[in-house]
């Protein structure tokens, strides 16, 4: 199976990022046959920045995004959306690069699943 995440918040604020992403890891736990897909569009962008920074405790967004990666997870972020936001030449997380939308259609006709948060 391939499920599809659409993930349109950003990595903080809001725990949008933070619950999908814990469920794209409960699922490369729980389902390790299903195909995990991560598209990142509007603010949900920075979730791809490198080097975050978070207090003791506190969830940290880059590092469920590397645990994906090291899975077999695949991330893409919104290119017109990193652009918007001055970041489309910014190094993202290693195995994130931008992608457009004829890639997240391809991925959206191609998925099982297609979740949003």
């Amino acid at each position: 199976m391939k499920i599809l995440f659409i993930i349109n918040d950003a990595p903080y604020g809001t725990e949008k990022a933070y619950n999908a992403l814990r469920m794209a890891m409960s699922l490369q736990k729980e389902h390790p046959t299903t195909e995990v897909l991560i598209f990142l569009l509007a603010d949900a962008v920075t979730c791809a920045l490198p080097d975050q920074s978070t207090p003791q405790g506190y969830y940290n967004i880059e590092r469920m995004l590397k645990a994906i990666l090291n899975k077999g997870g695949k991330v893409k972020t919104c290119g017109t959306c990193a652009e918007a936001r001055g970041i489309k030449q910014i190094t993202f997380i290693d195995g994130i690069e931008n992608g457009t939308m004829s890639q997240l259609t391809q991925w959206t006709v191609d998925a099982d699943k297609v979740l949003t948060f």
